[in-house]
């Protein structure tokens, strides 16, 4: 993972629709890079309904009741506020931990405000986590339910393309956009693999990479709540098993950073 510089490498999380998984990524991402030993730091600039907050502030609780050490990230929230009056305050702040971190890692808004467009302002390497939905997939391109042709881009990725011209114009690094397959149904599905079919043409067409990504696994819902992922399943301290379905879950995370950080 090459990510060391003099300057943070920004990850964004974002995509246009909520429900995609993009806290449960963002932890997990920001935990491997933890245990990989980089300085990370966290921003949820979803404070609205704080998804990952809570999930770092339930990983606080559980070691202190536990009274056991594991590493998290330093972290910071933010929601919308009346006329963009916190919107200096990020870029300070993003400015600031730049100098200081490896890593930096921004949750977005499940919909578009100004802090969604924002975090885009920034990044090195932006990951948009889609189920095998349609609906999700229209973020990408709009498909002609008939034929399954491409109709044209869908409005995420007309924002991306918008983005990628003024980090361009500034002559800022070019964009790693990675797109990737989360809460994704274990069985083999016509659907899903129409969706996989069209995001893997897609990807060239539209500059990104295509990863198949994590599946829907119930241990994801159970870390939660003690605000653990299934990274700290090793750590002895926790007295805890890992079974088949948490090793695949782990290599599937495992593969996702390789894909992400070649």
């Amino acid at each position: 993972m090459g990510i060391l510089s003099s300057k943070a490498h920004i990850i964004v999380i974002a995509n246009e629709k909520g429900g995609t998984g993009k806290s449960t990524l963002s932890m997990h991402l920001a935990i491997k890079l933890l245990y990989e030993n980089f300085k990370v730091a966290v921003i949820d600039l979803d404070g609205r309904q704080g998804s990952l907050s809570k999930y770092i502030e339930n990983r606080r609780i559980f070691c202190s009741k536990n009274n056991i050490y594991i590493p998290s990230p330093v972290h910071y929230i933010f929601e919308p506020v009346a006329k963009e009056a916190n919107k200096k305050e990020i870029e300070d702040l993003i400015t600031d931990l730049s100098s200081r971190f490896d890593a930096i890692i921004i949750d977005t808004p499940g919909g578009r405000n100004y802090l969604f467009e924002l975090a885009h302002k920034f990044l090195h390497t932006l990951i948009t986590p889609i189920s095998d939905s349609l609906v999700d997939l229209s973020a990408i391109a709009d498909i002609n339910p008939d034929n399954g042709e491409i109709i044209k881009a869908g409005h995420y990725a007309e924002f991306v393309w918008e983005t990628k011209k003024k980090l361009a114009s500034k002559e800022l690094p070019y964009l790693n956009w990675i797109v990737c397959g989360n809460k994704i149904s274990a069985l083999r599905s016509k659907n899903k693999e129409l969706i996989f079919s069209k995001l893997s043409s897609l990807a060239k067409l539209y500059g990104f990479r295509f990863t198949e990504g994590l599946k829907d696994r119930v241990i994801y819902k159970e870390l939660f709540l003690d605000g653990l992922t299934i990274l700290d399943m090793n750590s002895p301290k926790l007295h805890r098993r890992l079974n088949v379905s948490h090793l695949a879950a782990k290599m599937e995370l495992n593969s996702l950073v390789e894909f992400i950080f070649p």
